[in-house]
């Protein structure tokens, strides 16, 4: 089965292990029998789904989520649920990899326009005869 992250992006279910441990988080009296926590990886520096764009960013994104070796890792126990687990860490590498897709928008670099800086200049040497009045003390 694939999971569809964007229109140009689509992840194959092969590229993602999921491994199943005991959780920390809530549970009951279950949470040292079942097992609900959910590891997910997924290698995504060998991905034949992303391109290297996206990768790129992916590593900046991911941060620390990130090994050296480029898989993610993903871990979910959220939840009492296995499976809810499960949608959650699923759910948060969807989001990440969207994330990633986005290309950012290059930033065009401005001018201050010459009034701006007339503007700039002048309060300034009104805010400097204001303090240099403060200054001054009158004659006895």
């Amino acid at each position: 089965m694939a999971i569809v992250i964007t229109r140009g992006i689509v992840l194959d279910e092969a590229e993602i292990s999921e491994i199943f441990t005991t959780s920390s988080g809530p549970g009951g009296q279950n949470v040292n029998k079942v097992a609900t926590a959910v590891r997910l990886r997924f290698d995504a520096m060998n991905s034949a789904s992303l391109n290297d764009e996206v990768k790129a960013r992916l590593r900046g994104i991911a941060g620390r989520r990130m090994s050296k070796d480029g898989a993610i890792q993903i871990i979910a126990q959220r939840f009492a649920s296995q499976e809810r687990n499960r949608e959650d860490a699923r759910e948060r590498l969807i989001a990440m990899i969207r994330a990633a897709a986005v290309r950012p928008v290059a930033r065009v670099p401005t001018r201050v326009s010459r009034n701006q800086k007339a503007k700039r200049l002048e309060s300034k040497s009104r805010r400097s005869r204001t303090k240099a009045l403060r200054g001054e003390i009158a004659p006895e």
